[in-house]
């Protein structure tokens, strides 16, 4: 079987989510990497978008959720996030990375993540 990549990098999306009220409360942008494993030769040899995974539609159902209901941990957003990549069954595993470059840190920083690594059982 042959596993190849489908990657989205650095889509930028206004949340609420947080530890803290005045984060859910002013909320804060993060930024959000995902790259999805599946066969892509059928839609190499059929040059139809409807044999792979449509980026940009899985770009807009993970805006949908990092928009949406806030959380406490960018960990559960993470799972989240990959949970959604999954729902195509042509997708074997999916990795998701978390920025949250604006975390209430109070030392100079370039950028907080979390990454999660998920299959399907």
């Amino acid at each position: 079987m042959s596993v190849d990549e489908i990657t989205l990098t650095g889509l930028t999306v206004f949340g609420r989510h947080g530890v803290f009220d005045f984060e859910r409360e002013q909320g804060q942008e993060f930024t959000i990497d995902v790259t999805l494993r599946l066969d892509l030769r059928p839609a190499a040899a059929s040059d139809d978008v409807t044999d792979t995974v449509h980026y940009g539609e899985l770009a807009d159902a993970l805006a949908e959720i990092v928009a949406g209901e806030p959380v406490a941990l960018i960990e559960t957003l993470a799972a989240r996030l990959a949970d959604a990549a999954l729902t195509d069954p042509r997708v074997h595993d999916a990795s998701v990375t978390v920025h949250k470059p604006h975390a209430p840190i109070e030392r100079t920083f370039t950028d907080v993540s979390v990454t999660i690594h998920r299959s399907r059982s």
